[in-house]
């Protein structure tokens, strides 16, 4: 597999960390000025409040909402009010949930993790090898302390001792000057701020597969090149600093897979298709044949398609940064060993998947359930926000269902006004459909002379009475209307 990390840091306001995987967009990181990222991040923090209800407490880390922490992550703490105390963000603030905190503070390197007041001497569990594990879990013990644990990262699968120890040196002294940082500064305060976007990616992302690292911005191409040492062995990866004319990520084609990766349906290559809804609760899945029509018979045709999907489920849910629990209905499988090939090949595209999936059997009902981590806000969040006009539903009323709704409503400002005429305003499509469908119905039932203004800043249900009266008071308003630079398109009858 041929990866490269591509990096579009030339704009200050946002950064985007892409990393593409034999040409096809495979994951995707972004960070905004004004929405920096908080997982990771250290603070000395002051006790809010104490919930025994819930088990948990709110915690002021001074950025004007509170974070929420467990009791249990607490270590043995005994929180009360003002208390202050040393957390670390292990979740976002995202949606409508603050961030949620912990004190068991730990610190990334490139090799391993640091875990002050700890007493572990752990091994990734990515590393497969057993002879490997056994090797670095003894490495771990020796170079932990008494006041201090250790977790050996993926990262570190074949380095020796000494690159070891060199990196839990710098983590210490990383910690030693957050520790003194903590004594002197006043609650709440930031002590701590991880690496920025471009360095995080590239101390977590960055393996012997990566055969280049791409970046469009001179600063941050110096601080690569600078600094790769940091992140990798004695082969490193080509930096390249891109200066082409065209946007980088226009360049590789990544642009257009984002725009992609928000989209509902995703088309597999067979002709095939994944349907990707999401809810608070949960992510559902649907696969359908579409267009595939197979080769053989009907039961391979449904398997391959079944498996392809699975290969292609698995990369949406890393490009999406899609967590938390995921219901797939595959299509319907009659035999077992079917059904037994389609968890197996789950298993194996999610082997690798660095936020632990878990894949659950298939359900009578033919569902397959997973489970993934949630590291990180998903795209759809990252990218887009809730539809203004439906207000998040995906769906917003027919035309004819507002414009019954406008209907009702002039029926009472007829009922309590004599004007011989109405001048309304309402969504541009709204306005049109009525002009071309009931208004001179309206005008005949209600006896008065309407006449509907197109307000294009108005969401798709909105409507304003904007004039009652006369029939020349009313004319008078729209000439005013008409006489302004951005001329609204103003529907009437022909006798009007």
């Amino acid at each position: 597999m041929i990866r490269k990390i591509v990096a579009n840091c030339v704009d200050p306001e946002e950064t985007r960390v892409a990393i593409v995987e034999d040409g096809r967009l495979a994951d995707l990181f972004v960070e905004r000025m004004w929405e920096r990222q908080k997982a990771g991040e250290i603070y000395k923090a002051r006790v809010e409040s104490v919930l025994p209800g819930i088990h948990a407490s709110f915690v002021n880390l001074g950025d004007g909402r509170n974070a929420f922490l467990y009791l249990n992550d607490a270590r043995g703490i005994d929180l009360k009010p003002n208390l202050e105390l040393l957390v670390q963000v292990t979740k976002t603030a995202r949606k409508n949930k603050g961030a949620r905190v912990t004190s068991r503070i730990s610190l990334p390197g490139r090799y391993m993790v640091l875990v002050p007041c700890g007493q572990e001497a752990g091994v990734s569990k990515r590393i497969r090898d057993e002879d490997e594990r056994k090797r670095l879990k003894a490495a771990a013990r020796e170079l932990r302390g008494d006041d201090y644990g250790i977790i050996v990262r993926t990262a570190a699968e074949g380095v020796d001792e000494e690159s070891l120890a060199h990196d839990l040196e710098a983590l210490l002294a990383l910690w030693r000057e957050i520790e003194h940082n903590g004594r002197v500064q006043s609650a709440p305060c930031l002590l701590y701020r991880d690496l920025g976007l471009l360095g995080r990616v590239l101390r977590d992302e960055l393996t012997d597969s990566v055969s280049e690292i791409i970046v469009d911005g001179e600063e941050e191409f110096e601080n690569v090149k600078n600094n790769l040492s940091l992140f990798t062995g004695d082969d490193p990866p080509e930096v390249s600093l891109y200066d082409g004319p065209a946007p980088l990520f226009d360049f590789y084609g990544i642009e257009k897979e984002i725009e992609a990766a928000l989209e509902r349906r995703v088309w597999l290559k067979s002709g095939a298709y994944l349907v990707i809804d999401y809810t608070e609760a949960l992510t559902v899945i649907d696969v359908n044949t579409g267009k595939f029509i197979g080769r053989t018979d009907l039961r391979h045709t449904v398997l391959d398609t079944n498996l392809e999907a699975a290969d292609e489920i698995a990369r949406q849910l890393r490009l999406r940064a899609i967590g938390g629990i995921v219901v797939i209905d595959f299509i319907d499988m009659d035999y077992e060993e079917d059904r037994d090939a389609l968890l197996a090949r789950l298993e194996e595209v999610f082997k690798n998947d660095r936020y632990r999936a878990r894949i659950f059997g298939v359900s009578r009902l033919g569902l397959v359930e997973i489970t993934r981590k949630r590291a990180r806000p998903d795209i759809r969040s990252t990218l887009a926000r809730s539809c203004p006009f439906c207000g998040g539903s995906g769906w917003v009323l027919r035309e004819d269902s507002v414009s019954m709704a406008i209907k009702r409503f002039l029926r009472k400002v007829v009922a309590s006004n004599r004007g011989a005429a109405l001048l309304l305003e309402a969504n541009p499509a709204v306005a049109r459909y009525i002009a071309e469908t009931y208004l001179p119905l309206w005008e005949e039932e209600l006896g008065r002379k309407i006449f509907l203004a197109a307000a294009p800043e108005f969401a798709w249900s909105k409507f304003r009475l904007e004039a009652q009266g006369g029939l020349e008071l009313v004319e008078r308003r729209i000439d005013q209307m008409e006489s302004r630079e951005a001329r609204p398109v103003v529907y009437r009858t022909s006798s009007s």
